[in-house]
């Protein structure tokens, strides 16, 4: 959260997570003039995943400026979901959680899978 870059909101986010390897990946919030372009902590967090080579999210943390914990938006929780599953326990302004918790009902890569299988299918018919 320290490192982050949030000259316009001054709304400083920091986040973390503990990888199936034990790693740990960090991100933090990237505020841009355009304000749409805005990365969040969690996209920044998700690209040192891949960065420092890949696996699953198995816990998550995400902080304001004052340390304290805060939730992840909508598109963040999304994200998360699709890097730790349903099982990525989440820490949130209520406890820990796991993601089925935190986003219920989630839409993720096995609603895609069957998709394709389903359209594959009925073009083979």
């Amino acid at each position: 959260m320290r490192h982050a870059y949030a000259p316009y909101s001054q709304y400083l986010v920091g986040a973390a997570a503990r990888v199936d390897d034990g790693r740990t990946v960090v991100g933090c919030n990237v505020e841009n003039a355009a304000y749409g372009v805005v990365l969040c902590a969690e996209c920044g967090l998700v690209s040192q995943l891949h960065a420092t080579g890949g696996g699953r999210l198995t816990h998550f943390v995400c902080v304001n400026r004052d340390g304290e914990v805060i939730m992840p938006c909508g598109r963040c929780r999304q994200l998360l979901f699709e890097h730790g599953g349903r099982d990525l326990m989440v820490w949130t302004v209520t406890g820990v959680r796991p993601m089925s918790e935190v986003l219920p009902d989630a839409f993720g890569p096995d609603d895609l899978a069957h998709t394709t299988s389903t359209t594959t299918e009925e073009g083979t018919s």
